[in-house]
């Protein structure tokens, strides 16, 4: 709710502070980028120090105090705007922090129930609050103001630290949910520590992991972003500006449904159902970018659907492909590599966008065909 629901206000607060289409444009691209990429460092950072609930901690404190401070960035004057800038990067910072570590307590924690529905629960509540974040901060500025929208998301913020903190004392080793109990492997307990860099990289993670990652990235590469269709919707006059954040609302519920249907599926029948991902990402394009307005509707809920596949599931199995002691560096080495495929294949969409759309849905095709056939050599060693 917090995150999500700055998120939906990161321009209009920006622009109100004085900035920019290109300082928004920077700045929400450097966001991202920090929130993938630094995800390489608090990874090895986690499974070396084992502490993974304070990093947890930290990075959703930072969330939760960033966001309601943007409430005082008008009141600085003409420091105002360095002042937001400052918190947006640090709140995405937060993420980075705790992505990793929270993904490895997730893995322990679903062991007892099945991973791809562990997964599956965690990105269905994850998209209530992308659905309902937005909506309250929609409420909130149209009777009040943009500050008063980021202030009043220090309430669900409080309730997660809460909540996170009661769960750290309660838990304080989450290997205890899993069945059986994590033990370290041979070759990770004989092995010399490696350096940071090294560790930063993957180095001594199994090659499949790379294989699988790489099939993955491929997936998250070529799947266009909201923004190009949001974008699209709107230069094309497919529906009201104001409709725009509605139909991304709808995409968020579907996701949350996806992420729960597709979790049980992957427990019961192995990790094959994600072979469906690469087929959602390559008709995306045909039908979100261009047909009547139905069409370009249902390419939303494909996308939608494919995006809840690719932040919950998918990273279940990369727990089943990697030893408990370094799944954290596991995560944030796949985060780094999805990072850089998404930056390339959100700039290649973009400019394929303006040139043209045939050639834009066969260049994501042609990739998905690629990750496809990546997944099927992959997948087979994981069940």
């Amino acid at each position: 709710m917090v995150y999500e629901g700055a998120r939906s206000m990161y321009g209009p607060v920006l622009a109100a502070l004085g900035a920019s289409g290109l300082v928004v444009g920077l700045v929400t691209g450097a966001g991202e980028a920090m929130a993938l990429v630094l995800r390489l460092v608090f990874g090895p950072v986690a499974d070396r120090t084992g502490r993974y609930w304070s990093l947890t901690i930290l990075g959703y404190g930072l969330t939760a105090l960033c966001v309601p401070l943007l409430w005082f960035a008008p009141r600085l004057g003409a420091a105002g705007l360095a002042f937001a800038v400052v918190l947006i990067l640090l709140e995405r910072l937060g993420k980075a922090i705790r992505s990793p570590s929270k993904s490895a307590l997730l893995a322990h924690a679903a062991g007892a129930v099945g991973r791809g529905r562990g997964f599956g629960v965690h990105k269905a509540l994850d998209q209530v609050g992308a659905f309902a974040g937005p909506l309250v901060v929609a409420a909130v500025v149209a009777g009040a103001s943009v500050w008063a929208g980021m202030a009043v998301l220090a309430v669900p913020g409080a309730v997660a630290m809460a909540l996170l903190v009661v769960l750290a004392l309660r838990v304080p080793d989450p290997s205890v949910y899993d069945t059986p109990p994590a033990s370290v492997a041979p070759e990770l307990a004989s092995s010399p520590r490696r350096g940071w860099l090294a560790e930063a990289v993957g180095v001594g993670l199994p090659p499949v992991f790379f294989r699988y990652a790489m099939a993955c990235s491929l997936t998250t590469g070529g799947l266009v972003t909201f923004g190009i269709i949001g974008y699209h919707l709107t230069v094309d006059g497919l529906v009201p500006l104001a409709a725009v954040p509605l139909v991304y609302a709808g995409a968020m519920a579907v996701e949350a449904v996806a992420a729960l249907a597709v979790g049980s599926v992957y427990d019961r029948t192995g990790s094959k159902v994600l072979l469906v991902v690469p087929v959602l990402v390559a008709v995306v394009p045909a039908l979100a970018l261009g047909g009547p307005l139905v069409l370009v509707l249902l390419g939303v809920a494909v996308w939608g659907f494919a995006h809840g596949v690719q932040d919950s599931t998918i990273k279940a199995a990369v727990a089943d492909l990697v030893p408990a002691p370094r799944r954290a560096t596991a995560y944030g080495v796949f985060a780094g590599i999805q990072g850089a495929l998404a930056i390339v294949g959100g700039a290649g969409a973009g400019w394929l966008y303006d040139r043209s759309l045939p050639a834009l849905v066969l260049a994501v095709v042609a990739t998905q065909v690629l990750a496809l056939a990546l997944l099927l050599t992959t997948l087979r060693q994981i069940d």
